[in-house]
């Protein structure tokens, strides 16, 4: 893989025709290494933010050793690629070949279920060929909770409800060495408080349940930064939760997990596109809502943009892109603010997507292709490079 220190370097250099995808390996040593010495817990990584095996050595590199995998495609690609990492199979509706492979051939014992049905077929896809059920089982009930301080919610597809968690949590329990609650808040959430109403309704089923409770898993949720999207500082999340968590009524030896994807992985991309086309305040690009730029187009997720030409003297303006495939739907409304007399022939560097953009691209229409370069200046934002200043007065998040 090539190595240049900035955007504006590989465009000097290459001129590219086809989209370069810009990887900063020092980013997520940087965020991992964060979540590793401040989380007053285990911080899996959620492998399907980006499931690059460089990405996944790299954590691993800097104190990363569990990882939340959600299908058998990602538990053998961490598996090949971390030989002794601890894979924990989170996704609650899984098929039985792919529980029985990740058990018996991967040495995965974790697993998340939020029904009974999933219970009983992870026991029955986890019997020995003697009959005989499996006495290692670390078994993770995944409890429903709000999405209302989240960007983007995950409230509806999985989890059980409150009123149905003590029966399952206590059904688990008889098959489980270990037994776990977790849940997800959503993703790129925005307050801290979300973790308290979801550690409250966790209390509420393992006090109704009246079982003993091994490990409390809050999930992903902690976000990054972009446009318009200015969280708080992590540490404020990770303090909450932290009381919170000693308050529950939970063995004495519990742990506390975390599944951070986003906030692991999202400054590690970057992304160079060329204007191929310029129809007033519409930019043509050569990348879209087909490729790393999923989330702009269908969320309409805001990413911070640059041009990378130095020509280009004019106040900026705000604009809309068109991505390169035939489908009207290939459109980001944006508005992404760039120099007024941007043209075509000129690059733009769209940062912050190395949480899904980078991981999402498709061949559709034939324009998949992407070369992935190193560079090594600092993402266009971050959490962790300490330029971040705490407002003075904040009477909503602000914890200390």
């Amino acid at each position: 893989m090539q190595h240049f220190p900035d955007a504006r370097s590989v465009v000097r250099a290459l001129a590219p025709d086809e989209p370069v995808i810009l990887n900063r390996p020092h980013a997520a040593a940087r965020a991992a290494r964060f979540f590793v010495e401040k989380f007053p817990g285990k911080s899996l990584y959620a492998v399907k933010a980006n499931p690059s095996p460089d990405l996944v050595q790299i954590l691993w590199d800097n104190g990363v050793t569990h990882y939340d995998v959600a299908s058998i495609a990602e538990v053998r690609m961490v598996r090949e690629t971390l030989p002794e990492a601890t894979l924990c199979f989170m996704h609650p509706v899984k098929s039985p070949g792919a529980i029985r492979e990740a058990y018996f051939k991967h040495g995965v014992k974790t697993f998340s279920l939020d029904s009974s049905e999933e219970l009983l077929k992870i026991v029955e896809a986890t019997r020995g060929e003697d009959g005989e059920y499996a006495t290692d089982l670390r078994l993770c009930v995944r409890l429903r909770v709000s999405s209302e301080h989240a960007a983007l919610s995950l409230a509806s597809k999985f989890g059980c409800d409150l009123t149905e968690a003590p029966a399952l949590l206590q059904e688990t329990r008889q098959y489980a060495d270990w037994l776990g609650v977790c849940f997800h808040v959503g993703s790129q959430a925005m307050s801290p408080f979300a973790y308290v109403q979801a550690l409250d309704r966790t209390r509420a089923a393992i006090a109704e349940a009246s079982v003993v409770i091994d490990m409390i898993d809050v999930g992903g949720g902690f976000p990054s930064v972009y446009p318009g999207m200015e969280p708080p500082p992590l540490e404020d999340y990770f303090k909450i939760i932290h009381q919170h968590f000693y308050a529950l009524p939970v063995a004495y030896n519990a742990e506390l997990w975390c599944e951070p994807g986003r906030a692991l992985c999202a400054e590690y991309s970057s992304l160079v596109v060329k204007v191929e086309k310029r129809r007033g305040e519409e930019l043509y690009i050569n990348d879209g809502a087909y490729g790393a730029l999923f989330d702009a187009a269908h969320v309409d997720w805001k990413f911070p943009v640059r041009a990378l030409e130095d020509d280009l003297i004019k106040p900026e303006m705000d604009f809309a892109f068109y991505g390169p495939t035939c489908d009207d739907a290939d459109y980001m409304p944006g508005p992404f603010a760039l120099p007024e007399d941007i043209q075509a022939g000129d690059y733009i560097e769209i940062g912050m997507l190395g949480a899904y953009g980078a991981a999402m691209k498709t061949d559709f229409n034939g324009f998949g292709a992407a070369e992935r370069i190193i560079v090594t200046d600092e993402p266009m934002a971050s959490l962790y490079d300490g330029s971040r200043v705490r407002p003075e007065a904040d009477n909503v998040v602000n914890l200390r």
